[in-house]
């Protein structure tokens, strides 16, 4: 990460229904729609990605910049599930999401979880990659993900 900009990034926890949030939360509704070829494609996982449902949300900013976002919610009695992690393309590749991944662990293991679980679609590259560099491994879709093509789950244990 360039000096300059890891000097001044930082990360603000609140909840879903900030302002920043919503604006990524719509971003994110378009681009995996396009990734897959329109929203009808991905009917079945839309009831499970509504933004009122994760309940801690890290903002990461540069200055006064929001560039990325990452949700925190409850999936079990000891997993928490990580949802619409998110850095603007300009900001990629500068290891905000890797540390967005890390503080949203540490706030996993203060709320109780023992494991990180999340869901993506392999044609998310990206994703696959720094989730697998983070050390995440595949494991069997859970549910709702289980009944859904083109999902597929990562699991890392926490602590």
């Amino acid at each position: 990460m360039e000096p300059a900009i890891m000097e001044n990034l930082h990360f603000i926890w609140t909840d879903s229904t900030h302002e920043m949030f919503q604006h990524f939360y719509l971003v994110t509704e378009e681009y995996y729609s396009s990734l897959v070829g329109g929203r009808e494609k991905r009917k079945g996982f839309i009831p499970y990605n509504i933004s009122d449902m994760i309940q801690d949300v890290i903002l990461a900013y540069i200055g006064e910049k929001c560039v990325g976002c990452a949700g925190l919610k409850k999936y079990s009695e000891h997993d928490a599930e990580i949802k619409r992690v998110w850095v603007e393309p300009e900001y990629r590749g500068m290891g905000i999401a890797t540390k967005m991944m890390s503080e949203a662990e540490k706030k996993a293991i203060q709320n109780g979880s023992q494991r990180a679980i999340l869901q993506t679609r392999e044609i998310m590259y990206d994703a696959v990659r720094l989730y697998q560099k983070l050390g995440y491994m595949k494991i069997p879709n859970y549910p709702p993900y289980d009944a859904l093509d083109g999902a597929v789950c990562y699991a890392h244990q926490l602590g």
